[in-house]
């Protein structure tokens, strides 16, 4: 999940990709929004992301290139922090399922941002994708090899 803020417009468009490990894309989506904070921004990129994954079933690792708010999810500050879409993501994520949250490079979120620079619609209006636009096939094919090879050399280092 991730965001970006324009300062030319006052607006701001997030996105995320739910990927399986073997599937592929299962589910992507795109919003602008009129929110102009990039930490707020990136917080509702994860909500929306976590709502999705709820409500089609996938128990999940959430990724964000965020360093500040995976420390404050992790370490367990957001129950009482004073950004209300961080204290979302803490009731999201307490609900009945397993998810971790987890620190990615920003190399990793390509295929996000591409979402998020095509995210088109009504402010606060969820696009769903639910095949992947032409527009990120190509990189979604190439970090889809990337995230295998790496998986396959951490497993055969790890049983040697």
């Amino acid at each position: 999940m991730d965001g970006s803020v324009s300062k030319v417009n006052s607006r701001a468009a997030l996105g995320g990709v739910i990927i399986g490990l073997y599937e592929g894309w299962l589910v992507g989506f795109g919003m602008v929004t009129g929110l102009t904070d990039i930490f707020q921004v990136e917080a509702r990129a994860m909500i929306e992301g976590l709502k999705l994954a709820w409500a089609h079933g996938f128990q999940q690792v959430v990724e964000s290139d965020n360093a500040l708010l995976v420390n404050i999810l992790q370490n367990g500050l957001a129950e009482n922090n004073s950004v209300a879409e961080v204290r979302m993501i803490h009731t999201w994520v307490s609900k009945n399922w397993q998810v971790r949250i987890r620190l990615i490079s920003r190399d990793c979120n390509r295929v996000v941002d591409c979402m998020e620079n095509e995210a088109r619609g009504s402010l606060d209006q969820l696009i769903n994708f639910f095949d992947p636009p032409i527009f990120a096939r190509r990189i979604l094919e190439a970090d889809m090899h990337h995230v295998l090879s790496a998986k396959a050399t951490f497993s055969l280092s790890f049983f040697l």
